[in-house]
Order: C-alpha cells, then sequence, then structure tokens
C-alpha cells in the first residue's frame, strides 16, 4: 500500500513537472505577443497621428511596415537589382515560405505574421529544453522570458524574419551540441538562407568541433551548413551575373561595410552628451552631459557604500538610475548595451556555456562590429541567441534584477509596439 501511495506521488510530481514545462514557455509566448497585439490593434488605432508617421488602423496593416515591404515584393515578383542596389540584400527562405502559403491562397499578411509568431513559438521551447539540458531549469526560465520580453522580439511578432530565423540557428545550435548533425547541418543551411549572420554557424561550428574534438561528421554539417548561402550566391551568379550581390546591396543601407569607429562613436556621444550636441560638433546644450555626470556620480556613491545598506536598496536605487539614463539617452542606450553588456556576459560565463554556444556568440557579434554601421543593432543582437543564455544564467543568480529587467522590457515591448504601428522608426 505504501509503496502505492509513493508511486502515486512520484508520478503526480512528475506530471506536475512535465506540465509546467509545457506551460511555461508556452505562457511566455502568449503573454508578450497579447502585449504586442494590444499596443498595435488596439491602442495604436486610438492616438492621434505622430509627426513623421502615419495613423494606424485595427487591421493586419499594423505588422506590415518597414522591411516587410521588401518580402513582399520578392514574395510576389522576385528579387530587384540594378546599378549595385536593390531588395536582395533580404535573403530568400522566409519569402520563398511566405510565396508557397500565397499560392495555396493564404494573404501576404496572414502568412507572414502567422510563419514569424509561430516559428517564434518553436524557439521558445527548442530554447528552453536546449538551456536546461545543458545548464539548469532556472537559468532555462530565465532564457525563455528574456527571450520573449525583450523589446527587440516585437519583430518576432511582425512580417520579419527574427522569429524564422531564431528558430533554425537554434535548432541547429542544440542538434550540433547534442551531436545530431545531419539536423544541425539541415537546421544551418536554412539559417545560413534566411538571414546574414547565419554565416556565423560556420566558423562556430568548425571551432567548437576542434575544441570539443568531435569525429569528421560534424565537420561535414559545418560545410552543409554553408549550402543555403552558397545556393542564394550561385542564384545571383545566374541571375544577376554577381555571385555576391546580396552584399554589394547591402551598401544601398550602409556606406561601407568593414568596421568603422564613427558610428560606435557617435552611439556612445549621443549617451554621453545627447545627440543635438554631437550634431553641433560641440556642447551647446549643457544640461544633458550635466544630467548624465549626476547620474554616474550618484551611481558610484550608491556602488561605494553598498555594504552600508540593504541589497534591495541598493538594487532599486541602480534601477531607478537606469531607468533615468534611459530617459535621458534613448535607444543608442539600449543599442549600447546590446552589443557592449552581451560581449561581456559571453566572456564573464564563458566557463559555463557550450563551447559552440560561446564560439556563436562571439563570432555573431564580431560579423555585426564589421557590418558597417550601428543601425539597428540592439535587433540585431536579439537574432544572436547565445547572449540571451548569458543574461538568463546572470538573472537567475539575482532574480531581483531579473524582474526589474523584465518589467522594463515588457515596457519597451509595448512603445516598440506602438511605435512600428505607426510606421515611427524602432531599429
Amino acid at each position: 500500500m505504501g509503496k502505492t501511495i509513493r508511486l502515486k506521488s512520484l508520478f503526480f510530481k512528475a506530471t506536475k513537472i512535465a506540465t509546467s514545462e509545457l506551460f511555461f514557455p508556452a505562457s511566455m509566448w502568449l503573454l508578450s505577443r497579447m502585449t504586442i497585439w494590444i499596443a498595435m490593434l488596439l491602442l495604436a488605432p486610438l492616438l492621434p497621428t505622430p509627426s513623421g508617421g502615419v495613423a494606424a488602423t485595427f487591421s493586419l496593416s499594423v505588422f506590415d511596415g518597414w522591411d516587410s515591404n521588401h518580402y513582399r515584393i520578392i514574395a510576389n515578383s522576385g528579387y530587384e537589382y540594378v546599378n549595385g542596389k536593390g531588395n536582395i540584400a533580404f535573403f530568400p527562405f522566409f519569402p520563398l515560405i511566405l510565396r508557397l502559403l500565397m499560392n495555396i491562397g493564404v494573404p501576404f499578411e496572414i502568412a507572414g505574421v502567422l510563419v514569424n509568431n509561430l516559428a517564434f513559438f518553436g524557439f521558445l521551447y527548442i530554447l528552453y529544453f536546449w538551456v536546461k539540458q545543458f545548464q539548469n531549469q532556472s537559468i532555462a526560465r530565465w532564457t525563455v522570458a528574456i527571450a520573449a520580453w525583450f523589446p527587440a522580439s516585437m519583430f518576432a511578432g511582425v512580417i520579419y524574419t527574427e522569429g524564422l530565423y531564431l528558430l533554425l540557428s537554434t535548432a541547429a545550435l542544440r542538434s550540433f551540441d547534442c551531436n545530431r548533425y545531419t539536423q544541425a547541418a539541415l537546421w544551418g543551411a536554412f539559417a545560413t538562407a534566411t538571414r546574414p549572420t547565419g554565416m556565423a554557424l560556420i566558423p562556430a561550428f568548425i571551432l567548437s568541433a576542434w575544441k570539443q574534438r568531435k569525429p569528421p561528421l560534424a565537420y561535414l554539417a559545418a560545410f552543409v551548413t554553408a549550402t543555403g548561402i552558397i545556393s542564394f550566391s550561385i542564384y545571383c551568379l545566374i541571375q544577376h551575373n554577381d555571385p555576391i550581390a546580396f552584399i554589394h546591396a547591402q551598401k544601398g543601407w550602409r556606406g561601407s561595410l568593414g568596421f568603422t569607429w564613427k558610428p560606435w562613436w557617435k552611439m556612445l556621444m549621443q549617451v554621453i552628451i545627447g545627440n543635438y550636441n554631437y550634431k553641433q560638433g560641440y556642447i551647446k546644450d549643457i544640461l544633458h552631459p550635466c544630467i548624465f555626470l549626476v547620474i554616474v556620480a550618484c551611481g558610484c556613491c550608491l556602488w561605494r557604500d553598498r555594504r552600508k545598506i540593504s541589497a534591495a536598496k541598493v538594487d532599486y536605487g541602480f534601477g531607478v538610475l537606469f531607468l533615468g539614463l534611459w530617459l535621458l539617452a534613448g535607444d543608442p542606450l539600449i543599442n549600447t548595451i546590446s552589443v557592449f553588456g552581451s560581449f561581456y556576459l559571453l566572456w564573464r560565463y564563458r566557463q559555463e556555456l557550450t563551447p559552440l554556444s560561446l564560439f556563436y556568440g562571439f563570432c555573431g557579434l564580431g560579423l555585426l562590429m564589421v557590418s558597417g554601421g550601428t543601425w539597428s543593432l540592439s535587433r540585431l543582437v536579439y537574432g544572436i541567441v547565445p547572449p540571451m543564455i548569458a543574461w538568463g544564467i546572470l538573472l537567475s543568480r539575482h532574480p531581483r534584477w531579473g524582474y526589474m529587467t523584465l518589467g522594463f522590457c515588457a515596457l519597451l515591448l509595448f512603445t516598440f509596439s506602438l511605435r512600428f504601428a505607426q510606421e515611427l522608426w524602432v531599429g
């Protein structure tokens, strides 16, 4: 009788754990997506038309803005490339899926929203079980929460490639870490056909195989991963007589490729002295740098006296100071933290991340550093999953920071959604 009771207890405990594991990623997906939908479909149409934007309407058109128009043109009529310019800078796998759905009667807006949102749903589950396998459940939960609520996750809800790329790249990374090289090669090939950042998977696979002394099949998987971008290159050669047309076309958005210090210096100066002073070439408005110095001074004093006051007061104090700094500097601050904070956390937790996560994280961030500019940095960093895991490790050990971070991210996610619905620049 006692044995039967113990077995039932173990069964219900296992059922509860399994249910929790299945429920958590889904709840994070649903709650974060509802935040986006409420902002874009319900609140944005009630707001007046902003300067430089458009009046939002209660329709799927709010999900179809900025880069979405390029995917619409590609899905409907193919690529354009004339005199080194055109939409061929956008990789083909996402519009190809949309074209297939449109061929069976699914409208473009519905196809784009469904593919991106469902892919993001799948990504959160793969991310959860991957991180849980190589870290623990607490880190997996925090990582999924950050992935779902980070403001750039808004782009995984509109007609962009974020959700699809995160699904494909994370599936490739997890498969490789689990020694399933055929699956890693397949998912990796699709990823390199979806976004340029997918190219970072190739050196990451090779370096990880070398570091962990994996079998030759692992190296083969790395080379097969390149078939996505190689196929696109062959298409560019046949159709436009330029095998790297997708690189040349990037100059339509970025003046040059390769590392250049000027945009990074500009981003830093926008935080420290303000955009207005930077444009003037000297400090004409002293208010911004003065407020910045006051915030930094308060932060230094709080750090110096951190052992004299409670840990909660220190944490909340830094939270208030960060909020003030964001109100002062805005998007440049988010971009700066996204890049340099990710570099720092990857290095700090380098012993705890899998070698593949570490190599892919640094390779992906390295690609962004040599992309020729700082446009859309927070969105592009968001597409590289290992920094999310590093943030998950940090926040799992400092839950108070974690809850403040999630609250701030939810606020930004809501405002980003409003701005996108009104076709204001987000990233």
